[in-house]
């Protein structure tokens, strides 16, 4: 079986600061962060596809103070 192919967002910067994502063949998506990688968390695409349109509604700017 191949090793997963994570992807970081372009605007992530440099790869010691970065969150990571990958789709499973299941339909799911994992999660993991640069400085912890062995710690992954995984989701449904449609509770990802929710959580992103928070996201881009503003929903959770006030975490990224």
């Amino acid at each position: 079986m191949a090793a997963p192919i994570w992807q970081k967002s372009s605007f992530s910067g440099d790869a010691a600061n970065c969150i990571y994502l990958v789709a499973t063949g299941d339909g799911g998506i994992r999660i993991r962060e640069s400085d912890e990688p062995d710690v992954v968390v995984t989701t449904t695409a449609e509770r990802f596809r929710a959580f992103i349109r928070g996201v881009k509604a503003g929903e959770f700017d006030h975490l990224a103070l």
